[in-house]
């Protein structure tokens, strides 16, 4: 993780005060340097790759190694967070191992995915994901794979025959629709039609339908105003199925 994607996720960052901007300094440098101490510089290298100005630190990391209950301890090789503040911090910006891994899966995809429209939808969910904003996760990873869905479809000719052949046959009263372009999906087809036409065409296997349906069931909760709480736990599960099971599957 880099220290401007870190800041992203601080409410307020450029309000807090030097102590905690320190603090979140040297969490980021043993979390995702590796650093097991540091000292003024590294931390006033942090401050000029934020382009802020860093003021009197050596002052600052001083005065919090010498509190009657100080933030940082002092060693002959430097300075470390304390145990205490290290958890602190650790519970709320560190990272579960499946939030690694689905970071990874999702940061691996702008070489992958080809359309314009599907990057779009790409670089808004790996901002949500990385904030936590979940609920507007599962939003744009449904939108980047139903996007990569309709676009697969207009692609191959053949594909797209089958498709507008099955529209009457599963919707007898959607007989004079023909799709021709991206768009057409929209005006015409609402996204369930959609994925229902796509099965009854066989342009994917049941498992893949099974999947499009459930996400998109998913999107519609989170998307609506619900009391309904959404967890990391939903949006991994939620990634994971579409990216590698859509995305990386129908090209």
């Amino acid at each position: 993780m880099k220290l401007s994607e870190l800041v992203d996720q601080v409410a307020d960052f450029d309000k807090l005060p030097p102590r905690e901007k320190i603090q979140l300094f040297a969490w980021y440098l043993h979390t995702h340097k590796g650093q097991e101490h540091f000292g003024s510089d590294n931390i006033r290298a942090c401050f000029k790759e934020l382009h802020l100005i860093p003021g009197d630190v050596g002052k600052y990391v001083l005065r919090m190694a010498t509190m009657n209950t100080p933030d940082l301890a002092r060693e002959r090789t430097g300075f470390k967070l304390t145990r205490t503040i290290r958890s602190q911090l650790d519970a709320k910006y560190g990272s579960h191992p499946s939030m690694q891994a689905v970071s990874k899966l999702l940061n691996d995809l702008p070489g992958i995915v080809p359309d314009m429209a599907e990057k779009v939808f790409l670089a808004e969910a790996i901002d949500c994901y990385r904030v936590r904003a979940y609920r507007a996760c599962i939003v744009m990873v449904w939108n980047l794979a139903y996007s990569h869905l309709l676009e697969w479809i207009l692609r191959d000719q053949t594909r797209l025959d089958k498709f507008n052949d099955a529209i009457s046959r599963r919707y007898q009263n959607l007989k004079n629709i023909h799709i021709t372009k991206y768009d057409d999906f929209g005006d015409c087809l609402q996204e369930r039609q959609v994925l229902e036409i796509a099965n009854t065409a066989d342009l994917y296997n049941s498992g893949i339908f099974k999947i499009l349906k459930k996400e998109l069931d998913r999107r519609n909760t989170s998307a609506h105003p619900s009391s309904v709480k959404i967890v990391q736990s939903q949006a991994d599960d939620m990634i994971t199925d579409l990216v590698n099971n859509v995305v990386l599957t129908l090209t």
